[in-house]
């Protein structure tokens, strides 16, 4: 190998180590700053939900979180392949049916799964409510999620209020979407 080949593998090589730890940096401070969400909301305060802007897993649109402002929002992040998602998924679409009519819309997010496999669980559980897909899961990291399912309950005003992370109970989602609907 000649000088100038050596030369210019070792500067990739430190190029691509220097992209790498950038990257690991970037993510640490995202990580932090989503784990301050819910630190924030477990103290009862409510900083504003992060910007959400998805394609639908169902037609050619996008969906934003942001569109759904004056309502409030349920918003759960599942997979197909997530056992507890569907344990929750026919409580999800009970409550869509049961609260929209005051002003509550369940946003699923459905992320690093296959279109395919989630329109399979969307039929298999009869779920009506919108629902946006993230294949590669870049949305997750706003939110600080660690794992699915995750759930945040959105107020009127675009505010988180509440958060589960794990498989809710019916308790939990009731009083949840009540404390989202519910004027500040």
């Amino acid at each position: 190998m000649t000088r100038r080949t050596t030369l210019v593998l070792q500067a990739v090589a430190v190029a691509l180590v220097a992209s790498l730890v950038g990257l690991l940096a970037w993510q640490v401070v995202n990580k932090e700053a989503a784990a301050g969400l819910v630190s924030a909301v477990q103290r009862g305060e409510t900083p504003a939900a992060p910007p959400l802007d998805l394609p639908e897993l169902e037609g050619d649109g996008r969906i934003s979180l942001a569109s759904y402002r004056g309502q409030a929002v349920v918003l759960n992040f599942w997979a197909s392949w997530c056992e507890p998602c569907k344990e929750e998924a026919p409580m999800l679409e009970a409550a869509w049916k049961r609260h929209r009519e005051r002003g509550l819309v369940v946003l699923g997010v459905n992320a690093q799964d296959f279109e395919d496999d989630a329109r399979d669980f969307v039929d298999r559980y009869g779920l009506t409510y919108p629902i946006v897909h993230d294949g590669p899961g870049s949305s997750l990291g706003r939110y600080g999620l660690t794992g699915f399912p995750e759930t945040w309950w959105v107020d009127r005003a675009g505010r988180l209020v509440a958060y589960v992370q794990g498989e809710f109970t019916q308790e939990q989602l009731d009083a949840n979407i009540e404390k989202a609907l519910t004027p500040s």
